[in-house]
């Protein structure tokens, strides 16, 4: 479930990429919530989880509802980060939640089995994410926009704190589902982001541009929420199935699923400083995996 995790998630920041070149990311990004809603409702009727809502303890519903608005926060700050800067940039540092998640496991939820091939790992994850966010030694290009060149990093604050919002998002839901039938709570997880996305939208006066959204791009970003409905799916089940500081490096393998397709459809290259970090951050990733 957490392999099938990351292919979805890759697939999705592509999709998503591809579907705020013109549109608004926070209308996107409001616009895609329905399509996970509606995905993540039917399988909660397939499934036939429904009728167990009731017996969502308050605590569990806490955090589940804390969960969706961190879960809010993060998509809001990834795909603003998206709709600024290269795929084969803003997903490493956005993965980087991988770090902060193993790290708070272990203080949190006491998942201290291997712990040194945790830490090493974990090591590895931060060294290559630093290697993929340096500054690339090239000149600005005509076709390049200002604000998507190496000097300015407008898109870093925002994929850095997509990164925090989505580590508090895995600790979060890791108490939220552990009563809870994973596609449950990620249905109500997920009404919570809606109404939070929407919210922001309306709040920032831009529910007129719903209606001028182009419609190839409208459909990347529907193609986009299923695929982030189906990577939700499989990460809270393996979420709630095992251990997070295992779970959470291999789902972050999206970022092969990622890079891959920026270099087929974007055409964005890796240096060959970035491809060693690309390298040490999936040697850390199998390390937790497999030895953890």
């Amino acid at each position: 479930m957490a392999v099938l995790s990351a292919i979805f998630a890759g697939l999705t920041a592509i999709l998503a990429k591809c579907g705020i070149k013109k549109t608004d990311s926070d209308v996107a990004t409001a616009v895609r919530t329905v399509v996970v809603l509606v995905f993540s409702w039917l399988m909660v009727l397939i499934i036939g989880s429904a009728g167990s809502i009731s017996d969502i303890s308050g605590k569990s519903l806490l955090f589940l509802v804390l969960s969706g608005i961190a879960t809010g926060a993060s998509w809001i700050c990834y795909f603003k980060a998206l709709s600024v800067g290269n795929v084969n940039k803003v997903v490493p540092v956005d993965k980087s939640s991988t770090v902060l998640s193993v790290i708070l496991a272990i203080i949190l939820f006491g998942e201290t089995n291997h712990l040194a091939v945790k830490l090493v790992g974990t090591a590895l994850l931060a060294v290559g994410i630093f290697l993929m966010i340096e500054k690339k030694e090239s000149k600005r290009t005509e076709d390049v926009p200002e604000e998507r060149t190496p000097e300015r990093r407008i898109w870093l604050p925002y994929a850095v704190g997509s990164a925090v919002f989505a580590a508090l998002t895995t600790i979060l839901a890791k108490v939220g589902i552990s009563d809870v039938e994973s596609n449950l709570g990620t249905a109500i997880r997920t009404c919570v982001v809606l109404v939070m996305a929407w919210l922001i939208v309306f709040l920032k006066g831009k529910q007129g541009q719903v209606k001028s959204i182009d419609k190839k791009e409208l459909r990347f970003i529907l193609l986009s929420g299923i695929a982030t409905g189906a990577s939700w799916l499989c990460y809270y089940y393996a979420v709630q199935k095992g251990s997070v500081s295992v779970v959470v490096p291999i789902d972050k393998l999206s970022i092969l699923v990622a890079i891959a397709f920026s270099w087929i459809v974007f055409k964005e290259k890796l240096t060959h400083k970035a491809g060693i970090g690309l390298a040490l951050m999936v040697i850390g990733t199998l390390a937790m995996a497999i030895f953890a």
